[in-house]
């Protein structure tokens, strides 16, 4: 969500902190605003929309001459998107301006609290209850005055706080939301994400819950709210900015789906060691994973449809039983968990504020959690009992593809990695699955080369009102990831329907014209695919179909068919959900719309 760049150094501020934002911008807003110390005080400028009305507002920086500010992209949640409720926010006297990332829970006692003691909001914001507590509780020193503002307010938050008492340091704190410091020299930086300050620096600290840092354009300090200061280890950021830029490509999501290839073999290569899965320092042992009674797949979004994928291949490799569940509705379903239980968490970014709920809760119960994360250091990296990473590199488009795809490829890691430990592979069979994950990346390079056919059938469709998705077991898990991408970048009413269940009333919806994705790629259950064309053919649907090379029967009943090449049924939804994205890219494409940035939508869902 709410994007967070902070800056003091000797350059100028306003122009770093524009394009540390634009940066940003994949974590989805609807304003945005900077607040810069000047020679005559804190200026604080501010424009509903897009972060380009801002940028000319004050003439790419230029117009605001200071060396220290902080910038903020909003996504709406207290007040409509607007000019008054954008970021930053003054105090009332305009000594401090303040941004925040994350949900103040208790803002309307605090609010009214306030409003007695003679504060004014003009408002709508949770934040700006904030400022005025930084106002009301100042006595001149700003980290005593930190800890009391933290320590009246409920909730999520990332802060950034100017106070004009100080033109040479600025405070920040994170509680729940992310917050990272940046480490340059003569200049120093506070960001919600890498990428914000990977121009200027690739030496970063991750900040903790309750940790505030305090910045001058020479030195960092962190302190807890014992006031006690706390040293921190460097990390280093081992990927390019070029990484984080379009490199030649239209758009963010398209590069992000070439570049699938690469990030699969980047998460499989470095674990298969002479003929084995290894998974990092992980230890799951086969007296531990025989002493599970049960595994959860905890995640949002996309990260859930793959663990729909995860509960078909692992109980299929291990025999245990899997529960899918969304990780908003986890830690409110009272769940059955013991320290039998093994919790696995999925999450691109791992800062997911629902995921890192169930996470705790998991915790609590006695389970153990392993997370599946591409960001390293991220807060579920950290607190999870185990951590596969994920070598995507970062993805900037809202509508994921290669976190999507690495997440696939980890949960085939593990799953293998278990049968592995309990020795219910054979060597030859656990050679074939080696195989099958080392020859994807290739197999997928051999789909992404075909791709103007999938460009030819979005050309025929992409005014489609509805589009249906269908497949059975592993097939119906990629459609569930099928039909979100579409209607997340393409705003068509799209919906996945198990197969079976066409006859027990979906089948109702489908009317002349209407375009139907059928997916056949489950060997077992091809006959009953090529069945249930037929009855949506019968109905005039347009039948979009994805099989194996190989299965050319199914020209005779499908208006369109899409080719995979051949490759063991457990990763074939890897290559299955390829053509999906394609489609919906080139859909949103032709209908002209923000394919990196769709509406309402936020990359990184930081507030429950």
């Amino acid at each position: 969500m709410c994007g967070i760049v902070g800056y003091v150094g000797t350059k100028q501020a306003a122009p770093i902190l524009l394009d540390g934002l634009s940066k940003l911008e994949y974590r989805g807003y609807d304003s945005a605003g900077v607040a810069i110390m000047t020679d005559e005080g804190i200026v604080v400028k501010k424009k509903k929309g897009r972060l380009e009305k801002l940028s000319n507002m004050i003439d790419g920086g230029d117009a605001i001459k200071g060396t220290m500010g902080i910038g903020h992209t909003r996504w709406a949640t207290h007040g409509e998107p607007s000019d008054m409720n954008s970021h930053p926010h003054l105090s009332q006297s305009g000594r401090f301006a303040v941004v925040h990332n994350g949900i103040i829970e208790n803002y309307l006692k605090l609010r009214e609290y306030l409003t007695k003691k003679g504060f004014e909001f003009i408002s709508e914001t949770d934040t700006e209850v904030i400022a005025h507590l930084f106002e009301y509780y100042y006595n001149g020193d700003i980290i005593d005055t930190m800890i009391k503002v933290i320590g009246k307010v409920d909730g999520s938050y990332a802060l950034g706080v100017l106070c004009a008492d100080d033109p040479d340091s600025f405070i920040a704190v994170r509680k729940e939301s992310p917050l990272i410091v940046g480490l340059g020299e003569g200049e120093n930086f506070i960001a919600s994400d890498i990428p914000a300050i990977l121009k200027h620096t690739k030496n970063v600290y991750f900040l903790e819950n309750n940790e505030i840092v305090v910045l001058t354009k020479d030195d960092v300090k962190i302190y807890n709210t014992d006031r006690e200061e706390i040293s921190k280890e460097t990390f280093v950021v081992d990927w390019d900015i070029s990484a984080a830029e379009k490199g030649g490509y239209e758009h963010f999501m398209f590069k992000e789906i070439m570049e699938q290839p690469r990030a699969i073999a980047d998460t499989v290569n470095p674990r298969i060691k002479d003929g084995r899965i290894v998974l990092d320092d992980i230890s799951l042992t086969a007296d531990y994973i025989r002493d599970i009674n049960k595994i959860y797949i905890v995640a949002c979004g996309s990260a859930y449809h793959v663990g729909v994928v995860g509960k078909y291949v692992i109980e299929s490799m291990v025999r245990i039983p899997v529960e899918v569940i969304v990780a908003s509705e986890f830690r409110y379903c009272n769940p059955l968990v013991d320290d039998k239980t093994l919790v696995i968490l999925i999450s691109q970014s791992g800062e997911t504020a629902d995921t890192i709920a169930a996470m705790r809760e998991a915790k609590r119960l006695g389970a153990r959690t392993f997370a599946i994360v591409n960001a390293v250091g991220s807060c579920i990296a950290r607190e999870a009992d185990d951590v596969l990473y994920t070598w995507a590199g970062p993805e900037i488009a809202v509508a994921t593809t290669k976190a999507y795809s690495t997440q696939l490829t980890a949960i085939y890691l593990m799953s293998i990695y278990m049968a592995q430990e309990l020795d219910m592979l054979t060597p030859e069979l656990l050679a074939k699955y080696i195989k099958a994950l080392e020859k994807l990346p290739d197999n997928i390079s051999k789909l992404l080369e075909n791709k103007g056919e999938i460009q030819y059938i979005a050309s025929k469709y992409f005014n489609s009102k509805s589009v249906f998705f269908l497949g059975r077991t592993l097939d119906y898990a990629v459609a569930l990831e099928g039909s979100l991408k579409l209607k997340e970048i393409s705003y068509i009413h799209s919906e996945a329907y198990a197969a079976g269940e066409l006859k027990h009333g979906t089948i109702a919806l489908i009317e002349e014209g209407t375009v139907v994705v059928a997916l056949c790629t489950v060997k077992n259950l091809f006959d009953k695919m090529l069945s249930n064309i037929k009855e949506v053919k019968a109905r005039g649907a347009v039948v979009i179909a994805v099989a194996e090379e190989g299965h050319t029967e199914i020209e005779k009943e499908a208006d369109y068919v899409i080719y995979l090449p051949k490759c063991d049924e457990l990763v074939m939804p890897s290559e299955v959900v390829v053509p999906l994205q394609l489609f919906s890219y080139y859909v949103s494409s032709l209908k002209g719309l923000d394919i990196d940035k769709p509406r309402n939508l936020a990359k990184s869902v930081t507030v429950e």
